[in-house]
């Protein structure tokens, strides 16, 4: 107990700050006379009291955090602010149980964007607010922003910092403190929103719209607060800012960071997981569009060509936006951008899937070891960007990939067994693992997971989080060595 307490009060702390990002939707139901303010009232209330109670009973139990803290608290933190943010629908929504409520609060904080939600068209501002405010906040991760803020309070950060990002590259500083660099990210992600809505507003959409898309495209999560998702707006411009504004988010904020620090383009140059992200993109753009066009889905190329590459793009980059109902398409097509999901972003995006960097030493990997089989004596280092990756990281990557995998095929045949056909398990889980969002047959683009039973729905959620926190995280405390003492 004396090990959990003081993690309880960063947790609080934590649940504190989160209660605030409430007000928003709070303030605009109440500025519009919307229905929802009561909840949002209520949910405000509950979740800013818990915390406050939470922090006053363990506030003499602070102390720096250690490794294993960060991540127990990250989990904690993952698993507990979905409860919370929960509240608001459970409230305005009578008829949403816990299970559905709280999937749809991990989805947004996930940035998974699935839904078991419909009539979203008659919703509340303020609610179709909160939902994408949680994509919004997730995206660059409230642990983020908590290691910009909790230092003020006199908590350190950076074990939350690590246990958030446990990627290949998570040791890479931007600024000299830990503070600062969570701060900066913010910023530049804060920027591009700001760009997002005002590119959004210009290209057609209302004041409303823009802002809730803007939110979504940028935490890559996909809501929206049409059951048309973008289909609703059958408008090529907005599409185009969608696009461009997607494939912004899935590249690594720090290049964004230091491009702007530096006003130059350079370091896109130089970041070649960027360059590998978009150019498997863009190609996959048009190779989906030159097959739908063969297929004769679409008779004239360039109709093909929109609606391939705002499709693929969404799904790339884990948003789970679209336009039309991919789901009719000849199954190789969604298929391809179904795998695209799976490794397409950059590692330090909003994006979900193993990232690209991993995907790169997985192919220099692989590569090695062809060589090494001509060769057996010879000194093959991987290298990327120029620098050469240690062996440690290299079986850290093919750790991750078996763990990915097992844990994809163990909630596939979970759902199977659970009596969901095939094509609708395994999609399922590879879109909720990737953050993705709508699969395929019964959880295609023009249809939600509201058909799932409640273990279904339970499995896909615990995919979510696992794919969220990049699983280690996660699975991580389910070892005796991390309760050891």
């Amino acid at each position: 107990m004396n090990r959990v307490l003081p993690i309880l009060h960063v947790f609080a702390l934590v649940v504190v700050m989160f209660s605030l990002a409430m007000l928003l939707p709070l303030l605009v139901a109440v500025f519009d006379h919307e229905p929802a303010v009561a909840a949002f009232r209520t949910a405000f209330l509950a979740t800013f009291g818990t915390g406050a109670l939470l922090w006053l009973a363990t506030r003499h139990r602070r102390r720096e955090l250690r490794v294993r803290d960060g991540f127990l608290l990250v989990s904690l933190v993952w698993t507990g602010l979905p409860a919370f943010a929960a509240i608001p629908l459970m409230l305005y929504l009578p008829r949403l149980d816990f299970t559905d409520a709280y999937f749809e609060a991990v989805s947004g904080l996930t940035t998974t964007g699935a839904t078991v939600l419909s009539g979203l068209d008659q919703l509340p501002f303020a609610l179709n607010l909160w939902r994408t405010e949680l994509v919004w906040v997730g995206g660059m991760g409230l642990i983020v922003l908590a290691v910009a803020i909790l230092p003020l309070l006199g908590i350190g950060g950076r074990q939350m910092f690590r246990a958030e990002t446990p990627g290949p590259m998570k040791e890479s500083q931007l600024t000299p403190r830990i503070a600062q660099t969570a701060k900066g990210l913010w910023l530049v992600y804060a920027l591009f929103t700001l760009l997002c809505v005002l590119a959004y507003w210009v290209a057609g959409m209302s004041a409303e719209d823009a802002v809730i898309h803007a939110f979504s495209t940028m935490g890559l999560g996909g809501f929206s607060s049409h059951d048309a998702s973008f289909g609703y707006f059958h408008s090529l411009p907005v599409e185009i800012v969608a696009e461009t504004f997607m494939l912004i988010a899935g590249i690594n904020f720090s290049t964004h960071f230091l491009a702007l620090r530096s006003l130059s383009l350079r370091h896109y140059f130089r970041d070649s997981e960027a360059q590998a992200f978009l150019a498997v993109t863009l190609a996959s753009c048009l190779g989906i569009a030159l097959f739908l066009w063969f297929k004769g889905v679409y008779g004239d190329f360039w109709q093909a060509l929109r609606y391939a590459s705002f499709n693929t793009i969404s799904i790339a980059t884990s948003t789970g936006y679209a336009d039309t109902d991919y789901n009719l398409w000849p199954v190789f097509a969604p298929l391809w951008m179904l795998l695209l999901s799976c490794f397409a972003s950059s590692s330090g995006s909003t994006g979900g899937g193993i990232k690209m960097i991993r995907a790169m030493l997985l192919f220099k990997q692989g590569l090695r070891e062809l060589t090494r089989l001509l060769h057996p004596h010879a000194l093959l280092p991987v290298k990327v960007r120029g620098q050469v990756i240690p062996n440690t990281i290299i079986y850290a990557v093919l750790a991750y990939l078996s763990l990915y995998l097992t844990s994809a095929v163990a909630m596939t045949l979970l759902l199977t067994a659970s009596g969901l056909d095939f094509l609708s398990s395994v999609s399922a889980v590879i879109a909720s693992l990737n953050n993705t969002g709508p699969g395929l047959a019964k959880v295609g683009p023009a249809t939600t997971y509201a058909s799932l039973t409640a273990f279904q729905t339970w499995v896909c959620t615990t995919a979510m989080l696992l794919g969220r926190l990049e699983l280690m995280t996660l699975l991580v405390l389910f070892t005796p060595a991390f309760w050891r003492s």
